[in-house]
């Protein structure tokens, strides 16, 4: 957050951040709100394994993570589950497929911004293992991993430990 000084309106250095959700201006009356940004994670099932990526880029690069991404404007979590899923993966998933979890706040750092998320966990059944086409820009591979061998620490976000921790106590 600390590059962003100049104020866009007046142009001035005088660009002040709050250090939880807004910039405002000394100078003129402009302010902008860096709200929390939804996110969706799937957990894609079969049978007592799960179906994660090994991320190909910071933040968490070589980590796992949970296929999933940012909902875009005008679109619903169920819709997002499966435009990523097929943008990642090269799935195609009915959006009513996708059954809700739970939610989990998390902070996503990208190029110098901390972007609060409000996570959303979705899971989706599948029954068989699938071919899958990978984005390789964002993952370097994909894996079925017994849901008793997940380790936590090799997860990339906190918000996805602190979710796979409550769903493996199930």
């Amino acid at each position: 957050m600390e590059n962003l000084r100049f104020c866009p309106k007046c142009g001035q250095e005088t660009l002040l951040w709050n250090n939880i959700t807004k910039w405002s201006c000394s100078n003129c009356d402009f302010v902008l709100y860096h709200n929390t940004a939804a996110a969706v994670a799937v957990i894609i099932k079969h049978k007592d394994e799960l179906f994660l990526t090994v991320r190909n880029q910071e933040p968490g690069k070589g980590k796992l993570d949970l296929a999933g991404g940012f909902t875009d404007p005008k679109e619903s979590a169920e819709e997002t589950c499966a435009r990523e899923l097929n943008e990642e993966l090269g799935l195609n998933i009915d959006p009513k497929a996708f059954r809700y979890l739970s939610s989990q706040p998390n902070i996503y750092p990208y190029k110098n911004i901390h972007y609060n998320t409000l996570d959303l966990f979705y899971q989706y059944d599948a029954e068989e293992k699938f071919e899958i086409i990978l984005e390789k820009s964002e993952i370097s591979e994909g894996r079925w991993i017994k849901i008793s061998d997940i380790d936590l620490d090799s997860i990339a976000f906190e918000s996805q430990k602190r979710f796979l921790k409550s769903y493996l106590q199930r």
